[in-house]
């Protein structure tokens, strides 16, 4: 895909009714070009429910590290988190965009992304909770983009091409997003007294709800015990190396791909959501 029309875009007049909230006017079809249609022997209703699932996983976690912005402790991990934002969003971008086709309905990124309620939204509890302290979103994003990577490089085999090219696409991404994360796990676990046990800390606090990552859905096509066993691998070498530990809980798994959020999950989308909700037909 090129991106050279998002700039001349910016400098273009923009006929009345060709807004998009999420991404300014004028910019084409993360899809463009592409062959959408779905394969022979995909069941489309599964197709749509798992690329669903990935976008909200997506979005949800890249508007936390939004919230990082001016907030980080320093400039430079300010832009990092930034920039590891802005991955997720491009990865939720192709994949709602794969979503409108799949499900018949047409619907741009915009309509999944603004104008649902929390309770349809499909991602895992993990990356609703809020930032806490540095620790607990570098932890956070340990375990995430660990797990996300998993699952991703077993969907470069997906039966459909669009899902196998979205997720090969982000593998890359994902690798940096672990390697970062690793490496703020090894200085802060490894660093003074109090940043050890604020990591520490962040690790006991988002135990409860990691079971949830490996719960089997009919959507998802991977095993998720293979996605486990390679998660809690790289995991606990972080870990190991820091000289911290992540507890192993019997907490039951949350049902967020069900609907079934914590309260956090509101109040971040009608922060999200707010602008585009209070005029739906403006364009800019």
């Amino acid at each position: 895909m090129n991106d050279d029309h998002v700039y001349l875009s910016l400098s273009e007049g923009h006929p009345e009714g060709d807004g998009q909230w999420a991404f300014g006017t004028g910019f084409e079809d993360p899809l463009h070009g592409a062959d959408t249609t779905v394969p022979d022997g995909i069941d489309a209703e599964e197709l749509a429910s798992c690329c669903l699932m990935l976008a909200d996983d997506a979005l949800i976690a890249a508007q936390r590290l939004a919230q990082w912005c001016m907030c980080a402790p320093e400039l430079e991990e300010e832009v990092a988190l930034a920039n590891i934002g802005l991955d997720l969003l491009g990865q939720a971008r192709l994949l709602y965009a794969r979503v409108g086709r799949v499900d018949g309905t047409g619907r741009g990124e915009d309509a999944y992304a603004y104008f649902r309620d929390a309770a349809r939204f499909r991602n895992v509890r993990l990356v609703e909770l809020p930032n806490g302290d540095f620790a607990f979103s570098i932890a956070r994003l340990l375990v995430f983009s660990a797990w996300r990577l998993a699952l991703f490089e077993r969907l470069t085999d997906a039966a459909d091409p669009i899902l196998a090219a979205i997720a090969t696409k982000a593998i890359k991404e994902l690798e940096y997003h672990r390697l970062y994360a690793a490496q703020w796990v090894l200085r802060l676990g490894d660093g003074t007294t109090q940043s050890r046990q604020r990591m520490q800390r962040a690790l006991d606090e988002i135990a409860p709800h990691l079971a949830e990552l490996f719960t089997p859905h009919a959507s998802l096509p991977v095993d998720p015990t293979s996605v486990r066993e390679e998660t809690t691998a790289v995991v606990d070498r972080v870990l190991d190396a820091a000289g911290l530990v992540l507890a192993q809980t019997a907490s039951a798994a949350g049902r967020g791909r069900d609907g079934l959020h914590t309260e956090h999950l509101a109040v971040l989308l009608a922060e999200l959501q707010s602008v585009a909700r209070a005029d739906p037909q403006a364009t800019w």
